[in-house]
């Protein structure tokens, strides 16, 4: 059997993913990643005479796996190389409450690197916090002790060892927590240094180290420090710590939510293709479908990758590509999207996209693009740590120097200690998650829902709101908005004829008017006679009459004239309206209206953004007519219509190279790359889960009044942040000097730097009065 070139597997040349010519050889493999690598770069994997270099099959990266697995009930596709593996052998992991199957070790590590990093920040966060909470209860037991008049609190379970001062306790508990919990800051500073630059990891290392090293050398080294003080700042290092470390706990699940996009949206991928195949029907992986197979799709079934018709028709949902609520009649000659819905209809296609190539993978390689090139907006604190922390190393330093010149060294330590420790960043490491965690809470019990600081700090500058239409604006699903009656037929006999013909029809239009028709008629009789005449509409009998349910060309093809309806029919179609002619015989009896409707709160939105000063724009794939009808009526100036998905994206960055800062709000996939490339994603919560978890503030509610709400609060959270990031400082800035002049002890700097702290999560807890009516 040959070898894959790239992982050096035997395969089957019959069960082969893809196979490349190059250099008169043929080389296939086991997989389609294997093959796009091979393609990429050829000449790494075979030499000038077209051979496998030997290197290649050597570092088999699939060594001891079965050379092919069948696809079958038992298998699954491995999420990272695309290998099928039998679920019994392969190793299994269960992310989100899903089942994931690996072929290798290697494999599972590189797909659950998120959910690792995870667990190890929340074994750190734990260990600061469990810490933290030791330490309050044990100063607790004291002060009371003291308040009691006790010398010796003998109630308290510790044990009276020598040595085991208060001090020596308050080591144990706290060592822990600074290098444990604290290890990640350190790593991170060193990182920042090796770099030359100070962030907030410098600040939260040089205050913490120096307040526990110098607690340290006073309880186990007294004599060696020629200082009166014996005060010692261990719980002033744990507290910092776990403060900041939830902060960044925060962070590392925002993330986790953020990668797990593009994994629904790989998900959205058939399992399995049917392929025509010397005459016969053959059932193969989908991954497998190879470009110029013939492809049948049946009723019900996902297109497994993109094509063009080559015989048959039917009704595709596109929904979950284009965003579209009705779907599109396929013929011979028309292209199908793989991962789309066939509707009715049997489908026979040739593939002409595969693997990569496809417009669902573009659509991933967009999002992963997008989020990985959005410029994150350094916090504010971090800018000014870059110059804050030279300078309080500057004066600390100084001020040591003074006061040993001036022979004094008892008081060149504590001055130092001092400006150290005033300068602790607890205050500033707490300002923004602080703000965060209140303002997120007040969007929760709201129905908004925010996923990051980067995005309150945006929306401050934000100058564009950018719509989708579908399932946005409007509700997402057709509905009948006008009977009109002809020669004085009742409206209600019109839909109820209606009705009865599009009974047997599984068309969209056609349920639209059966679930009006219900409204009012309480049963639908069946038709003795159904015919659907693809892309015309239906022909049905009832009682005996001839009846004729559909468009213009269903009309001609039956010779009955429409005459003065023509500017009815048409007047409705500006308006961005499906219109179907009723007819019985040779009479036409009605025309009924369908459209996919505005929400009943869209204009309102529009307007109060309006009145923000906020430019909006309408985004849509939809044909212009009626995204102009649909914008009149909402109030939208700006229309982009007959966008195609994957050039949405294209669209917003346009808008950002013209100075604007934009938000897009959408609910379908193929609103994910835009979503992802704006500068706040805000996804509908009743759309797809793939914009959902690319967007950065989400709606739960469904009401896109929320999106003024959204911004409003963005903005209000941003300003305590500032604000926060203010008081933070300012205690700094103002104790600095009095520590480096001698005039602040350790312990009162530490009191200060708490005092901050305190300030910080005050100003941050008055978010909860404001008021999220729009």
């Amino acid at each position: 059997m040959p070898i894959d070139p790239i992982c050096g597997m035997t395969v089957d040349e019959n069960k082969a993913a893809g196979k490349s010519e190059y250099k008169g050889k043929t080389y296939y493999f086991c997989n389609v990643k294997c093959k796009e690598k091979f393609d990429l770069n050829p000449d790494e994997y075979v030499d000038e005479e077209g051979n496998i270099k030997k290197t290649q099959t050597k570092m088999s990266a699939h060594e001891g796996m079965p050379s092919s697995v069948e696809k079958g009930p038992n298998t699954a596709v491995d999420p990272i190389c695309g290998m099928i593996v039998d679920k019994d052998k392969s190793i299994k992991r269960v992310i989100d409450g899903r089942e994931y199957y690996f072929c290798m070790e290697s494999c599972a590590r590189t797909f659950e690197a998120p959910e690792l990093e995870l667990r190890s920040m929340k074994r750190r966060v734990t260990v600061a916090l469990s810490g933290v909470l030791i330490l309050a209860f044990l100063r607790v037991v004291v002060m009371l002790g003291l308040a009691t008049g006790a010398t010796l609190v003998t109630w308290v379970p510790i044990p009276a060892l020598p040595y085991f001062t208060w001090g020596v306790w308050l080591f144990i508990i706290v060592t822990p927590i600074q290098f444990i919990g604290g290890w990640g800051f350190y790593t991170g500073a060193y990182n920042a240094l090796k770099n030359k630059r100070a962030n907030m990891d410098v600040l939260i290392s040089i205050g913490t180290l120096t307040a526990y090293f110098y607690s340290v050398f006073v309880v186990f080294f007294p004599k060696v420090l020629p200082v009166k003080e014996k005060d010692v700042y261990f719980e002033v290092a744990a507290i910092i710590i776990a403060f900041v470390l939830l902060g960044k706990f925060m962070e590392e699940i925002i993330k986790k939510r953020s990668s797990a996009a593009v994994r629904k949206l790989i998900d959205l991928r058939p399992t399995i293709a049917r392929i025509e195949k010397s005459g016969e029907e053959i059932e193969i992986p989908a991954e497998n479908v190879q470009v110029g197979d013939i492809v049948i799709v049946r009723p019900g079934e996902k297109i497994p990758t993109d094509g063009v018709v080559v015989d048959g028709h039917s009704s595709v949902d596109e929904k979950m590509i284009t965003g579209e609520s009705i779907p599109v009649e396929k013929k011979t000659g028309d292209e199908v999207i793989g991962a789309t819905l066939n509707k009715v209809g049997r489908l026979k296609f040739k593939a002409t996209k595969v693997g990569s190539n496809t417009t669902l993978m573009q659509i991933v390689k967009m999002v992963e693009e997008a989020q990985a090139s959005s410029a994150p907006i350094q916090r504010l604190a971090d800018k000014a740590s870059a110059y804050f922390v030279p300078a309080v190393l500057i004066v600390a330093f100084l001020s040591f120097t003074i006061w040993t010149l001036t022979g004094n060294l008892a008081q060149a330590v504590l001055a130092f200690v001092a400006v150290l420790v005033i300068s602790c960043p607890c205050a500033l490491g707490i300002a923004t998650p602080a703000a965060l965690m209140v303002g997120v809470g007040k969007g929760a019990e709201n129905g908004i829902l925010i996923r990051g600081g980067e995005y309150l700090e945006r929306a401050q500058s934000l100058t564009t709101i950018v719509f989708d239409k579908t399932g946005t604006l409007t509700k997402g699903e057709p509905e009948v908005t006008d009977i009109i009656s002809v020669n004085g037929t009742k409206e209600d006999e019109i839909l109820k004829m209606a009705a009865i013909a599009e009974k047997g029809s599984e068309h969209p239009l056609g349920e639209a008017i059966i679930k009006e028709a219900k409204k009012k008629i309480n049963n639908i009789s069946e038709p003795g006679h159904f015919e659907a005449v693809p892309g015309h509409g239906v022909k049905v009998d009832i009682n005996g009459s001839r009846i004729l349910l559909g468009n213009r060309k269903l009309m001609n093809d039956f010779n009955i004239e429409i005459g003065s309806l023509e500017e009815k029919i048409a007047a409705l179609e500006e308006k961005g309206k499906t219109v179907m002619i009723l007819a019985e015989g040779e009479k036409i009896y009605g025309l009924i209206a369908v459209a996919d409707t505005l929400k009943g709160h869209s204009k309102e939105a529009v307007e109060k953004l309006k009145k923000e000063g906020i430019e909006v724009i309408m985004l849509t794939g939809d044909n212009e007519r009626t995204a102009k009808a649909i914008a009149a009526q909402v109030g939208i100036d700006r229309i982009i219509a007959n966008v195609l998905p994957w050039e949405k994206a294209n669209i917003i960055k346009e808008l950002q190279k013209e100075g604007k800062v934009v938000s897009m709000v959408g609910d379908g996939i193929n609103d994910a790359p835009a979503l992802a490339q704006s500068d706040i994603g805000i996804a509908i919560g009743g759309g797809s889960d793939i914009a959902k978890e690319t967007g950065g503030i989400i709606l739960v509610k469904d009401d896109i009044r929320d999106v003024v709400a959204g911004v409003k609060l963005s903005k209000a959270t941003m300003r305590k942040i500032k604000q926060n990031l203010f008081w933070a400082f300012f205690y700094n800035t103002i104790s600095i000097p009095i520590a480096a002049f001698g005039l602040l002890n350790p312990i009162i700097a530490a009191a200060a730097m708490a005092l901050s702290s305190l300030s910080v999560v005050s100003n941050s807890a008055l978010l909860k009065r404001f008021k999220l009516v729009v």
